[in-house]
């Protein structure tokens, strides 16, 4: 067991909602967590990472920092995406390595995993075949991130391992419906619908692709989870094992706002990859399961989100 007690912890990307729920997880580990807002340090400048590194020495890092985004995101920031997550997930597990880090946990993505994988999705699906085309751009950066992990450990014998998680959901989500993933997109839709005295949201597609969530405080612990007990080159999927079509993800999304309410589908629009559920019989096996059940944590989602709009 890799042991965090007394260790420097960097959590990279503290701010967003994966780092935010990492070091709620952390606060119980005996650990200094060390963080960085994006003014003190810009993950996509090398000489500032460099510097940051050479003047904290840390010993573990979590590389959680991503620019993220769902479908609409992807499809009109194409180069953001590829540029931005290559530039700061090389940049970090290079000075790790350069600076002496013991472990480092590369944060990766069910979307690195074909359009057409089969169903529940294994590790060893990586590479077998083509990508969704609605988010190439980012899975092809989350590829090199893990692939970089995996070279480090190869050629420098580096601790280095990867994560790669479903869709998340939970505390300190980005509701803007511009940029947002379907779930917290919902959740706004209906929360806006119910103000404005409206029965009746709008969702792209047909309403029937199947997807998987996961309470982002469970991730946190899944995370911490494997940097004490795992250490080898192979991905490690994270998830909850449990699956909902978008139709009935939105109808949830109206009760947990509570509007009694229909979901209308859009079939001009596009689904998205049909199914995806992420196989994770290697984590359970290790001993680490998802807690939260979704219509739970959905309500817990919606709390943050009310009382960050001021409901």
């Amino acid at each position: 067991m890799f042991e965090l007690t007394g260790k420097r912890v960097f959590v990279a990307g503290h701010r967003g909602m994966v780092g935010s729920a990492l070091c709620r997880r952390l606060a119980s580990e005996n650990c200094e967590v060390l963080t960085a807002t994006r003014e003190e340090l810009d993950l996509r400048d090398q000489q500032a990472v460099e510097t940051w590194f050479e003047a904290n020495r840390p010993h573990v890092v979590f590389l959680a920092a991503a620019k993220v985004g769902g479908i609409l995101a992807n499809d009109s920031y194409p180069a953001d995406f590829l540029y931005d997550n290559l530039a700061l997930e090389t940049h970090v597990i290079h000075a790790s390595w350069k600076h002496g880090a013991e472990k480092l946990l590369f944060l990766g993505s069910s979307c690195i995993y074909p359009k057409h994988a089969e169903q529940p999705i294994r590790e060893d699906s990586l590479l077998t075949g083509p990508l969704e085309p609605t988010n190439e751009w980012y899975a092809i950066a989350k590829i090199a991130g893990l692939k970089l992990c995996q070279a480090y450990r190869r050629q420098h014998g580096a601790d280095f391992i990867s994560a790669m998680p479903t869709n998340l959901y939970g505390p300190g989500d980005n509701y803007d419906l511009e940029t947002s993933h379907v779930l917290p997109a919902l959740l706004r839709k209906a929360h806006e619908a119910k103000k404005r005295g409206e029965n009746e949201i709008a969702i792209w597609g047909s309403g029937t692709p199947l997807r998987e969530f996961l309470h982002v405080d469970d991730l946190a612990d899944a995370l911490v989870f494997l940097m004490q007990n795992y250490s080898e080159e192979a991905p490690v999927n994270v998830g909850s094992g449990e699956e909902v079509t978008i139709e009935k993800l939105a109808r949830l999304a109206l009760e947990t706002v509570g509007v009694e309410g229909t979901v209308r589908t859009d079939p001009s629009k596009p689904d998205g990859t049909p199914r995806k559920l992420l196989d994770t019989s290697r984590l359970a096996e290790l001993g680490w399961r998802a807690k939260t059940p979704l219509r739970e944590g959905m309500a817990d989602a919606y709390a943050d989100f009310a009382s960050r709009a001021g409901q």
